[in-house]
């Protein structure tokens, strides 16, 4: 079964920044996909990818992480302004930041359209297409 777990962004924002990752990391070592509202700090970022790497045993095999946020190409010099200001005030971080543990996720595609999670058919634990063989 495949599990997703939304975080909204207030949910962890009051938290230390290794609090927060833990329960990102937390969460997906326990094969759940996360959906964290907003993104993470490019620290943060740096050292989930850190702790996930000190993370790394024969159960637990990494993660695939990929960030979505709206294309602030195409806006106006005053919408930036006015972004920048409220994302500065508030601390929140638009977008969409999507977790998961390297057994389940095989890739994240993002277009300006949609987003498509490939996960790994007949994955349990990280052993997909992996058979019984009979003994004779």
């Amino acid at each position: 079964m495949l599990t997703l777990q939304f975080i909204p962004f207030s949910e962890i924002s009051g938290l230390s920044p290794e609090r927060r990752l833990k329960r990102i990391l937390d969460a997906v070592k326990e094969d759940k996909i996360v959906v964290l509202e907003g993104k993470l700090a490019k620290e943060e970022e740096t050292e989930l990818i850190k702790a996930t790497m000190e993370s790394i045993n024969g159960r637990f095999k990494g993660i695939e992480i990929s960030v979505v946020s709206s294309d602030r190409k195409q806006e106006g010099v005053f919408r930036k302004l006015q972004r920048g200001l409220v994302e500065a005030l508030s601390g929140a971080r638009q977008g969409m930041t999507i977790i998961g543990p390297a057994t389940i996720i095989r890739e994240i595609r993002k277009d300006p359209d949609k987003v498509q999670l490939l996960t790994v058919e007949g994955s349990r634990n990280g052993r997909a297409g992996l058979k019984k063989k009979r003994r004779k």
